[in-house]
Parts: structure tokens; C-alpha cells; sequence
């Protein structure tokens, strides 16, 4: 029974870890098109900048599995999620595009650091458990997402400056981060002496990888240039432009509140492969819509589509054969998130170029090759060593 007791508190602790991820990513969406307009960006220079918290989740993947073999997931965990109530501060302290590609980069270096290190809690509180929970997990994220979206529209609606908005949101998310963090779990055998901090994914995770990169393509498509779309394209009020959002959240909360249930009744290749095809045809129809509410419906179609294809990608990397749970998820994350890296500055670099309908419509041809690549989520039966 203490088993348990404890499985079920760190399940709510790591529960909460990825809410507040989700939430705090979620308030700086839903200012982008405000901070755009206060430093009089065009949609090829915001694509620059956004290009900033891409970098910083890239160069974190890299090393946060090193930082987990020498520290372990939970003080990982617990101290990128306070550093990162604290970082969201700065882009709203930015007066210029190169300051505020800076402060992007490290707000990237700390929520992809705690996004390692929470998902290889989730690994852990999965296998303690004995069933599928990694989408419930990500749904937690996708909630905040929400959560997140929601506040900003209302805020913003409010004439709340964006100082205010985020400190707001940075003290609620300390202290719900500080309470919870005691009760992560302290993983047997994480912490690792010596190795190198600094390691590239093995080529045995690449096939993973590509699922990632191709989700991650409609996720940072969503996250980045949805309230751009709205405002500017469908020229949308900003309170309405932050719905674009809100509604992808929406989905994707939901489509991952019934994904464990997915992953045992149907194949997993097989969710990812439908997921694919209904975000690349959501994709397309707010493309070709005229109208604010048809967009809205393309953008919730996108949130279903890619909704459970991250979480059974990190768990097939948490699982593989020959690796520590930290390294294959970074592993896959590294390769996968390159997509939030490539994705904002090419859509704003063609948007620039011809317009912003035809950069939404090569995503969604990127996000429809799912359809090819989702066979590398098939489970490896046989234990391998894995080698660099």
C-alpha cells in the first residue's frame, strides 16, 4: 500500500511538472503577436527571433541526459522548472530583436532541460505502475497549454501589460512547483559517475527521431504562428488571435487524455500514422478558409492530429533497448525538436517571400509524412547494446 501511495504522489507530482511546462510555454505564445507589434517586427525577423528559443532547446537536449546521469531526474526536474518561472520574465524585459532572441534562448535552455527531465519521471512512474501513462502526462502539458492560452486571451482582453501578465503567471507556477517537487521520485541506478555531459543521438534512434521532428513540425507551426495567422492574415482581433491557440490545446488535451487508452486497443503505429493525416488535413483547411471560425476548426484538427505522436515516441525511447530511459528520450528530442528549431525562422522566411497561407501549407505536407515515418514506433523486441 505505501507503494502504492507513493506511485500515486509522484504521478500528481510529475503531473504537475508538466502542467506548469505547458502553462508557462502557453503564456509566451499567447504574447507573441503583442511583442511583435511593440518591437515592430516583420514575419521574417519575428521567424529569426522565435528561431532563439529553438536554439536553446536544441543545445539543451544535448546535454540533458548528462545532467540526469550526474544529478538525477527529480533535482533536474525541480530546478529547470524553478529557473524557468524565473526566465520567462525576460523576453518581456527585451527592447530590441537580438535581445530578445537572447533571453529566447535561455527560456529554450530551461523548458527543454525540465522536459527531458520530467518525461524520464514519467518513464519512471509508468513502469512503477505497470500501464500506459505517458499521453496522460503530456495531456497535463497540453492542459496548461490551455490553461495557459486561455489566461493570456483574457489578460490581454484586459489591457494587462506583458511584465504584469508573466510575473503573474511565474509566481502562481513557483509556488505550485515548489509544493509538488518534494515528491518526485528519486530514481535507482539514474545517477551515473563520469560520462560525458555533451553526447549525439545514436543512429539506432533516428527512425524515432523523424516521428518527433515531423510532430514537432505542427506543434512549433501551432505554438509560434497560429495568433500570427489570425491577426494579420484573417485580421482577427489579438484577443481572438490567442483562440487559434487555445483551440490546438484543446484537442490536444483531449486526444491525449484517451491516448493510453489509444496505445492498447490500437496499434501505435497506427495512431500516429491517422494523427498525421487529420493534422496535415486540419493544416490545410485553415490554409484555404477565409474565415476566423474555419481556422479555428483547422487548428483543433491539428491539435488531434499530433497529439499522442511526441508521448509514444518518448516512450519507445524511454524503453529502448540498451539505453537509459534520460538518454533515449534526449536522444529522440534532440532529433525531433530540431523541427521547433526549423520550423518558425523557414515559415516566416517564406511568408515573407510569398505569403504566410503558402509557408502553413509546407507544414502540412511535413506533418502529413507521418504517414511514412510512424512505423519506427513499432516496439523493438530484442535487447541490443546500443552503440554511438
Amino acid at each position: 500500500m505505501e507503494r502504492v501511495t507513493h506511485t500515486q504522489s509522484a504521478r500528481l507530482a510529475v503531473l504537475v511538472a508538466f502542467f506548469i511546462n505547458g502553462f508557462l510555454l502557453a503564456t509566451w505564445v499567447s504574447r507573441i503577436p503583442a511583442v511583435q507589434a511593440l518591437l515592430s517586427m516583420s514575419e521574417g525577423t519575428l521567424g529569426l527571433v522565435l528561431m532563439g528559443i529553438s536554439a536553446g532547446v536544441i543545445v539543451a537536449l544535448s546535454m540533458a541526459g548528462g545532467l540526469i546521469r550526474r544529478f538525477g531526474s527529480h533535482t533536474v526536474t525541480t530546478t529547470a522548472g524553478v529557473l524557468l518561472c524565473i526566465v520567462l520574465l525576460l523576453p518581456a524585459l527585451m527592447s530590441s530583436p537580438p535581445t530578445l532572441f537572447l533571453a529566447l534562448f535561455v527560456v529554450g535552455l530551461v523548458l527543454s532541460t525540465m522536459d527531458v527531465a520530467m518525461n524520464s519521471q514519467a518513464v519512471a512512474v509508468e513502469e512503477r505502475a505497470g500501464r500506459p501513462l505517458m499521453s496522460s502526462f503530456h495531456a497535463a502539458f497540453s492542459i496548461g497549454g490551455l490553461a495557459g492560452a486561455l489566461l493570456g486571451a483574457g489578460l490581454v482582453s484586459l489591457g494587462l501589460t506583458v511584465l504584469a501578465h508573466f510575473a503573474l503567471v511565474a509566481v502562481m507556477a513557483l509556488i505550485a512547483m515548489l509544493i509538488s517537487s518534494r515528491y518526485l521520485l528519486d530514481v535507482s541506478g539514474e545517477k551515473q559517475a563520469g560520462g560525458a555531459l555533451f553526447r549525439l543521438p545514436p543512429r539506432a534512434l533516428w527512425g524515432l527521431g523523424a516521428v518527433a521532428f515531423c510532430v514537432a513540425i505542427g506543434e512549433g507551426t501551432m505554438h509560434d504562428w497560429s495568433g500570427v495567422f489570425l491577426a494579420k492574415t484573417i485580421g482577427t482581433t489579438a484577443a481572438f488571435a490567442a483562440l487559434g491557440f487555445a483551440a490546438f490545446s484543446l484537442t490536444m488535451t483531449l486526444g491525449r487524455l484517451t491516448g493510453d487508452w489509444l496505445a492498447t486497443r490500437f496499434n501505435p503505429v497506427q495512431v500516429v500514422r491517422f494523427g498525421g493525416l487529420l493534422a496535415s488535413l486540419g493544416l490545410i483547411t485553415a490554409v484555404l478558409s477565409g474565415s476566423q471560425y474555419g481556422v479555428l476548426l483547422g487548428f483543433a484538427a491539428v491539435g488531434a492530429g499530433v497529439a499522442n505522436g511526441i508521448p509514444l515516441a518518448f516512450s519507445a525511447a524511454g524503453r529502448f533497448p540498451g539505453l537509459a530511459p534520460g538518454a533515449g528520450i534526449a536522444g529522440v528530442a534532440t532529433i525531433g525538436y530540431a523541427g521547433f528549431l526549423a520550423g518558425p525562422p523557414l515559415i516566416g522566411l517564406v511568408a515573407e517571400a510569398t505569403s504566410l497561407r503558402v509557408a502553413l501549407f509546407g507544414a502540412a505536407l511535413l506533418v502529413g509524412s507521418l504517414v511514412f515515418t510512424a512505423q519506427a514506433i513499432q516496439p523493438k523486441a530484442q535487447l541490443t547494446t546500443v552503440t554511438e
